[in-house]
């Protein structure tokens, strides 16, 4: 036998002997040889570095490679420390690898989903891209698109209700309409700045998640008959602890103090209650803070947090059993209110 070179089906089969056809039932279809056989064959074929027919190949010809390229909101490198993001991919994953479809991860700042289009069988778009030109791409793409913590018009979609979770959180946290209250929202602008947001844009389509919860807190604010300061909300480009933290401060050290505050995530809301602490104040007599996510960290915190609890890997679940079945359907799964001690209990 020659020695080791790229093989080809053609060119494999030619090396031993024996038709093409033969070959692809060795790797393909163990049915149509008998086990002797078809062993011997694997057995020269791995001598020789040939690890069977081209997949690519196999897939274009199929028109199906099995393969799920899931849209994260930011890079891959951020969202898998993430501890939401991560559980709604081991959620996907899972329902995923029960059908024999593989998970391609993919970064929400890519120029364009055409570098994987081909190669995969759709998307899963778990909450709105960094860069919003992916957004135009996977409404009008041709392949599967399930939507999750977002809608692009593409019917199949899961998320929860994220208005009216903020507004049963905020319900908790606001007591009068003495109340000063600060906000410390999650990319409420498309900016990597964390800094205070004296003007929302223009909301083009469907509100994004943090706008959502926005006016969830806004109707709370408002049937309190307290007032938001037009210089109390912050963005936040990204949920991280230390991001979060120049936030944290900032608002901390306003004036007058907020004796409220809601936090759009629990990363976000963690931060602040070790500010609070720094200062040598207290939660929730000094300050009331509420969290949105339910992560297992806001069970252990100092003092426990009050959060809204969604279930991320259920929502995983749901959105790759929507691709699978190719659905056409919007979920809106469960959500509920995990009481900590992080507002008063009157």
């Amino acid at each position: 036998m020659s020695e080791q070179k790229s093989w080809t089906l053609k060119s494999i089969a030619k090396e031993l002997g024996i038709s093409n056809a033969t070959v692809s039932n060795a790797f393909n279809r163990p049915d149509q040889l008998s086990k002797k056989r078809r062993e011997e064959i694997l057995e020269s074929c791995q001598k020789l570095g040939y690890s069977g027919p081209n997949k690519a190949a196999q897939s274009l010809r199929k028109g199906q490679s099995n393969i799920v390229a899931l849209v994260l909101p930011d890079s891959v490198e951020y969202m898998i420390s993430d501890p939401v993001a991560s559980d709604f991919v081991k959620g996907v994953s899972s329902v995923l690898e029960k059908s024999n479809v593989n998970l391609l991860l993919f970064s929400g700042a890519s120029e364009n989903i055409n570098a994987v289009s081909d190669f995969v069988d759709g998307f899963i778009c778990y909450g709105s891209p960094r860069n919003p030109n992916l957004v135009e791409q996977l409404r009008t793409t041709a392949k599967k698109v399930v939507t999750a913590d977002f809608d692009i018009d593409r019917k199949a979609s899961v998320g929860i209700d994220n208005e009216q979770a903020a507004y049963d959180i905020s319900k908790l946290a606001i007591k009068s309409k003495n109340d000063d209250i600060a906000i410390l929202g999650l990319r409420l602008l498309d900016s990597n700045l964390t800094c205070r947001v004296y003007e929302l844009p223009d909301d083009e389509g469907t509100p994004s998640i943090a706008h959502k919860r926005l006016a969830g807190y806004q109707k709370a604010i408002k049937e309190h008959g307290a007032e938001l300061r037009n210089d109390r909300i912050w963005n936040i480009p990204k949920s991280s602890h230390e991001v979060a933290l120049i936030a944290a401060r900032e608002a901390l050290s306003s004036t007058p103090r907020p004796n409220v505050i809601l936090c759009m995530s629990d990363l976000i809301a963690l931060a602040v209650l070790q500010e609070i602490s720094a200062m040598g104040l207290n939660v929730p007599n000094d300050i009331r803070v509420v969290g949105f996510d339910g992560i297992d960290e806001a069970s252990r915190s100092t003092p426990p947090l009050t959060t809204v609890h969604q279930n991320s890997e259920e929502k995983g679940n749901m959105a790759a059993e929507l691709f699978i079945n190719r659905a056409t359907n919007a979920v809106v799964i469960p959500y509920h209110i995990e009481i900590g001690h992080t507002v008063n209990s009157n």
